[in-house]
């Protein structure tokens, strides 16, 4: 059935864009398909076995999933697996690794896991005709709305790191009392 996947580099450390990518309450900020997640039974984080709810909308079209997440390696991978009405959607996956400099290249794929019937229906629910295709267009715009985000964290981490220092806004550090 087919990966569709892409990366881009984002100057941020793994640690920052995987503790972006895995709040999947966040998944709204970035995805112009699934515009909410929720956690279920208790889960508050992304580790093997948590389950979560997501909402998706093309135009007006409106549906919603439940996702299990099969891998949570903090600033390696997140993998999680898609299902509708109990049975299998897709598997996605963030995929992430360092980069000269303190960056990482984060990669996004999706696995096509539907069944032949859900291949069928899947165009009156989601109005995507070509899953494939569409599925290339909300990865390359999820990834720059990744990379945005992760780099304004990471960029505000800097400065609240260097005022904690004891530098100024501007990054210098002031002379000392009486020095």
């Amino acid at each position: 059935m087919g990966i569709v996947s892409s990366e881009i580099e984002i100057d941020a450390a793994r640690d920052v864009v995987y503790a972006l990518v895995s709040d999947v309450t966040r998944t709204g900020e970035w995805s112009p398909e699934c515009v909410r997640c929720r956690w279920l039974g208790g889960a508050t984080a992304a580790v093997a076995g948590a389950r979560y709810r997501g909402a998706s909308r093309n135009g007006w079209r409106q549906w919603s999933t439940t996702s299990t997440i099969r891998v949570a390696r903090p600033g390696g991978e997140l993998v999680w697996d898609v299902t509708f009405l109990g049975r299998p959607v897709a598997r996605w996956g963030y995929r992430m690794r360092e980069l000269g400099g303190g960056g990482t290249v984060l990669a996004e794929s999706v696995e096509d896991r539907r069944e032949r019937w859900l291949q069928i229906v899947s165009p009156w629910i989601t109005g995507a005709r070509d899953r494939a295709a569409r599925n290339a267009d909300t990865i390359g715009t999820s990834l720059h709305r990744v990379k945005a985000l992760a780099e304004a964290l990471a960029a505000r981490d800097s400065v609240s790191e260097r005022d904690e220092g004891g530098a100024d806004l501007d990054g210098r550090t002031p002379p000392s009392p009486g020095g």
